[in-house]
């Protein structure tokens, strides 16, 4: 008997990191449904490109923060395919308030906290029984270095923070039913969400402290998230910190090392 094909559902995947993992999970052979929430157009665009590589995708549309909405999108996953092997939750749910924290509203602050652990909450509770049932599945998180920081990024840090912890949640539920979690935490990615934040100034920062000596692009975070969820198993309930070299590079600039020769 032929082996079901294997399927993906990327969150927020009509563009940007999510776009590129559609597109590489497609490469690799397994069948993407692409969800989206507002912009069917590009959503329908990355299954092309997809089908143009020789894979097969289909769109799916759902607001992730609608825990109806995403019971509906599993429903339909399920009675068309019956299994989910890969979970990607990539969508940006709420753009953060890059404020400082004196500036910042208590109803933007709260609201992309909630909102950023909504996004993953209803996916989880939706996908995590139907891995159960076959004892088999991954789910990777997109999270963001961001957890990590101070400054005027306070709601933002704050969400990141508490996705990594949620997670990791998920991560030990999820193991004995042999379900695979992880997080994949990104630095500076260009794509449309930073377009806003991404100024020359910042770019060259970014830049001086990447091995790469540019801004990571959405092919360069793919790789990363496809690795974690279509590679080798070993690593599991982890935050993988993905930054080309900003944290260690960052140090050498500033002579942390030095103190300690």
């Amino acid at each position: 008997m032929d082996e079901p094909r294997r399927v993906a559902l990327i969150s927020g995947a009509s563009r940007g990191i999510g776009a590129a993992t559609a597109r590489e999970l497609g490469r690799r052979g397994y069948h993407v449904i692409v969800n989206y929430r507002q912009d069917s157009a590009a959503a329908h665009r990355v299954v092309g490109e997809i089908e143009a590589g020789g894979g097969t995708a289909e769109t799916v549309r759902a607001d992730v923060c609608d825990d109806g909405e995403v019971a509906d999108m599993m429903r339909r996953v399920h009675a068309e395919h019956g299994h989910l092997d890969v979970l990607v939750c990539n969508a940006n749910t709420v753009n953060p308030p890059f404020e400082p924290l004196l500036a910042v509203s208590w109803e933007a602050f709260i609201g992309k906290v909630t909102g950023e652990l909504a996004g993953a909450f209803f996916l989880t509770r939706q996908v995590l029984p139907v891995m159960q049932r076959r004892r088999a599945g991954r789910i990777v998180y997109i999270s963001s270095t961001a957890a990590d920081q101070v400054g005027a990024v306070a709601a933002h840090s704050t969400a990141k923070a508490a996705l990594n912890t949620f997670t990791r949640h998920v991560a030990a539920t999820a193991a004995e039913h042999g379900i695979v979690v992880n997080t994949v935490a990104f630095a500076t990615v260009r794509t449309d969400a930073t377009a806003g934040v991404l100024n020359d100034d910042l770019r060259k920062f970014v830049e001086e402290r990447s091995v790469l000596g540019r801004v990571m692009d959405p092919d360069d975070a793919a790789a990363s998230v496809v690795a974690v969820a279509d590679g080798p198993l070993g690593t599991v309930g982890q935050v993988i910190r993905v930054d080309a070299g900003y944290d260690v590079l960052d140090q050498q600039l500033h002579g942390v090392v030095e103190h300690f020769g």
